[in-house]
């Protein structure tokens, strides 16, 4: 199995992958004309607008969800595991993956929203909605819906349960080693899964409502304190940033583990913690109420800034900054570019990040680390429930099949339990497998979308025209606009146009 899963990962993650990553970025950066620059002011006032409804969340919640999703385990082990096998020159690419990713956000969330529906009670959407209502290619979008039910209900719910249980074990150590089936297992980490499922229960079996409640009060809370604890570290060492920089960019270009580990690295890794491109991003994108579809998209595209450039850089430079990390050189051979810490260090991991807060904080810091893992991973958790919810109502309207979504709740459990106590490099290599599948179909299908139909650049430009205009209350006529398949909000705006004659 190991082999296979090692095999699939060289042919999904092959070149071609990371060009197409960093490619659809580019385009859609220059179709856009850099909106994620140009309205960085506007993603920012967005997110304090508060338009929750009975079917719908707020434009924060719906970003918190997202957020949820984006920072995990990528932003403290991920970051840990490109700087150990890519070099330092590894996060000068994930920035770059970030800067152009946000674009690719803005494009699939926008997307997410044009193309939602309204179903029992709440709003739905993501890819498998607008590959079939856009495209018409509903094989696309059950495919889709295949892969994503997959990676983020069975592959990559392990990979942030696993470090989880890395993270306490580290902090309180093994403690009485049980036998089981999957192997020698730690009291500690046995208890820690024992309290990830329970409170797992109580969450998902609450329905998204439950989901955005616990997300938008956790995930900020826990960010923001993540990113104070990287700039304490940052000012002690004021004298060493100029350097760490210098370093970053210089061996992005002639990188110690070379160029193609560097860049193989960052995207990968960028790719996997920002997740722009990917297709999970839209699925909480769609379910915000909000006024015109591309208000989402945007603040979609501010999560990847978040995620990326805050807090993958927070993780970066303190573990840079303390020199609390080892670069691998061949895999083969096993031997160190670079070593600074002990060799036995797991680099896909968050040992790195906790033994560079453990240089300056002592006792405290891999307790802060394991801490804010544990409740950063946990959202994830929930964000990818949310996610295989989602693509299983799909099948079941698009297949017309009767799934029970407890199963899904009790599969993402199970898979929560088996990733707790196996082990990182495995667990690492499987969820590399679910992100390679969804981005290859997402970004695939978001390009041909253009050149079929630029739905996200016509909506993008009314935005823009009603907003010079001094626009207060947008509004959004697809049919106006040539966009075809986007029912709820044709219904919507046939509905308020009757409302305003009403009025007369």
């Amino acid at each position: 199995m190991q082999a296979f899963i090692d095999f699939l990962n060289g042919v999904i993650w092959s070149p071609a992958l990371i060009y197409l990553c960093l490619g659809a970025g580019l385009f859609y950066s220059i179709l856009t004309r850099f909106a994620q620059v140009r309205h960085f002011k506007e993603m920012c006032s967005l997110l304090f607008n508060s338009n929750e409804s009975d079917k719908g969340i707020s434009s924060f919640q719906a970003l918190a969800v997202s957020l949820s999703g984006r920072v995990g385990t990528g932003n403290i082990a991920g970051v840990a595991a490109a700087i150990g096998f890519g070099g330092p020159g590894a996060i000068f690419w994930m920035w770059v993956v970030a800067f152009l990713g946000a674009s690719t956000a803005y494009a699939e969330s926008t997307l997410g929203q044009l193309y939602k529906v309204s179903e029992n009670g709440q709003y739905r959407g993501g890819p498998a909605y607008y590959f079939e209502r856009c495209l018409g290619w509903r094989w696309l979008g059950v495919l889709f819906a295949l892969s994503s039910i997959l990676a983020c209900g069975v592959f990559l719910p392990g990979i942030q349960a696993n470090s989880v249980g890395n993270a306490v074990t580290q902090i309180f150590g093994e403690g009485v080693i049980v036998s089981s089936s999957f192997g020698d297992v730690g009291s500690t980490k046995l208890v820690a899964l024992a309290v990830i499922l329970v409170v797992l229960a109580f969450i998902i079996f609450g329905g998204i409502k439950r989901i955005a409640n616990f997300t938008q009060i956790i995930v900020p809370f826990m960010a923001l304190g993540y990113i104070v604890m990287a700039l304490i570290v940052v000012f002690l060492n004021l004298d060493k940033v100029p350097g760490i920089f210098g370093m970053i960019f210089s061996d992005a270009f002639t990188a110690q583990a070379g160029f193609g580990a560097a860049i193989g690295w960052g995207v990968k890794r960028g790719v996997y913690s920002n997740e722009a491109g990917q297709g999970t991003g839209p699925h909480a994108a769609a379910a915000a109420e909000v006024q015109h579809p591309a208000q989402q998209g945007l603040v979609q595209a501010f999560s990847v800034y978040v995620d990326t450039l805050f807090i993958c850089t927070a993780t970066a430079l303190m573990i840079l900054i303390t020199q609390q990390y080892n670069i691998q050189g061949s895999l083969a051979d096993g031997q160190f570019i670079v070593q600074n810490v002990d060799p036995s260090t797991i680099i896909a991991s968050p040992a790195f990040t906790q033994m560079a807060l453990a240089s300056v904080f002592g006792n405290s810091g891999p307790i802060f680390v394991g801490v804010a893992l544990f409740f950063f991973a946990f959202t994830t958790i929930l964000a990818y429930y949310y996610i295989a919810e989602t693509n299983v109502a799909y099948l079941r309207r698009a297949l017309n099949i009767n799934v029970s979504l407890t199963f899904v709740k009790l599969l993402i459990m199970f898979m929560v339990a088996y990733g707790t106590v196996n082990t990182a490099g495995y667990i690492w290599n499987l969820g590399d497998v679910g992100v390679g599948l969804m981005a290859w179909l997402n970004i695939v299908g978001i390009i041909m979308i253009f050149f079929m139909a630029k739905p996200t650049m016509k909506a993008l430009r009314d935005y823009e025209d009603q907003k010079a205009a001094g626009v207060t209350d947008y509004t959004f006529n697809p049919k106006a606009l040539g966009i075809k398949g986007a029912e709820f909000w044709e219904k919507r705006y046939d509905k308020q146009q009757a409302e305003k004659a009403a009025d007369k």
